[in-house]
């Protein structure tokens, strides 16, 4: 399987290989899961087992699943147009949306014929024959785990990890009917209704566990520390910039990552010089983690003594007050009356409110500078934030 996607990876451009990797994977989950769902079909009928059933019906529901998958796919190796500017990627996670209905849909109705069978058990049949089909099915779900989780790697797909996790979990659904079965067949216990109501609530919770994930993919999530690590390197290495705040991350798929923050740079620097600079850094953002950058310009004045001097003594005060407060943007308007303008990047937790920050501040510029009018702007900005 490595093999196969590093040949394919070294032959195609990133978004084709991308597309390719998850049809690939959606095809093997499509035929796999089609077999195993009709195998146990015929498996539930010839024993009367619910469990067994309920666990066909899970696996036909990962044929869905995967059918939906391979759509995603196809959809969001769509180019950009008129009416999507940002791709079709997005579609991705979508098509997992639906998955995860159609996946609570179905636990739903087998947590109610379990609930049935328990209150009216049956005796099921069970030979040699069903034990072993029911552990090469574990069999071919872990072959399939590895698969997803394989290509889910190297594509870095969401939907994938989580397909699986899902064919791991069914290893264990699957694990729990074998045993039913024999418990079933040595010692004349009907536990069929309690594994099916087992199964039904595994199905049910890993179905909403994946909805969340989703949800909170197409609402904007954080991006992993890394890739938020890997940016904060990068701006820092930049030797032209006196610093950076305000780092935004938007996502619309693997392919179609962009960001925003400003920079901070001396004011002596003219306009030519300033393009320059940051489209060298819009540039490293592009070629070293594919992210498309806009980067808008504050000037810093480094020249005027009493503007460095209120800088340099703001920035430890808001640190006084709390450690991981930062200031930035600090602007001194002179004239009839003295004018001081800042921004403060406030953290998750913080001891003191918006308001109270505003009047220390206040008391603070008043007592040592005497200046008796400042605006702040309290940046909730979580993206740089531990």
């Amino acid at each position: 399987m490595n093999k196969q996607l590093r040949k394919m990876q070294e032959n195609n451009e990133p978004g084709v290989f991308r597309v390719k990797a998850g049809k690939l994977a959606g095809f093997l989950g499509l035929f796999s899961n089609l077999f195993l769902g009709l195998l146990k079909v015929f498996l539930g009928l010839f024993t009367h087992s619910v469990s067994i059933t309920a666990d066909a019906i899970n696996n036909l529901t990962d044929s869905a699943s995967s059918l939906l998958t391979l759509v995603g796919f196809v959809v969001a190796e769509k180019p950009a147009d008129k009416e999507h500017p940002y791709g079709h990627e997005r579609f991705e996670s979508i098509s997992g949306l639906f998955i995860c209905v159609l996946v609570i849909f179905v636990g739903l109705q087998f947590l109610k014929t379990s609930v049935e069978r328990i209150i009216t058990p049956a005796p099921i049949k069970t030979s040699p024959l069903i034990f072993f089909l029911l552990l090469f099915s574990i069999g071919v779900k872990f072959w399939q785990s590895r698969s997803y989780e394989k290509i889910g790697q190297f594509i870095q797909s969401d939907t994938l990890k989580a397909s699986s996790q899902d064919s791991l979990n069914d290893c264990l659904t699957t694990g729990v009917v074998l045993i039913s079965s024999i418990v079933q067949s040595y010692f004349g216990l009907t536990i069929d209704g309690f594994v099916g109501l087992f199964v039904a609530g595994y199905i049910l919770f890993s179905g909403i566990q994946m909805l969340m994930d989703f949800v909170g993919s197409l609402l904007g999530e954080i991006p992993a520390e890394e890739k938020i690590k890997k940016m904060e390197d990068l701006l820092e290495n930049q030797t032209d910039i006196l610093g950076f705040h305000d780092l935004m991350f938007h996502s619309y798929g693997a392919n179609h990552e962009f960001a925003t923050v400003h920079i901070e740079i001396s004011d002596t620097y003219s306009l030519e010089e300033a393009h320059e600079i940051i489209d060298h850094i819009e540039k490293d953002f592009l070629e070293e983690l594919n992210i498309q950058l806009v980067c808008h310009v504050d000037p810093v004045d480094l020249k005027n003594p009493r503007r460095q001097k209120i800088r340099k003594s703001l920035r430890k005060f808001v640190r006084y007050l709390e450690e991981d407060l930062t200031l930035h943007d600090l602007r001194l308007h002179e004239g009839e009356e003295e004018v001081l303008s800042f921004d403060i990047v406030v953290p998750k937790a913080v001891r003191f409110s918006d308001e109270e920050l505003l009047q220390r501040l206040e008391k603070y510029c008043l007592d040592e500078f005497q200046i008796k009018k400042i605006k702040v702007v309290f940046d909730h900005n979580y993206l740089l934030q531990k």
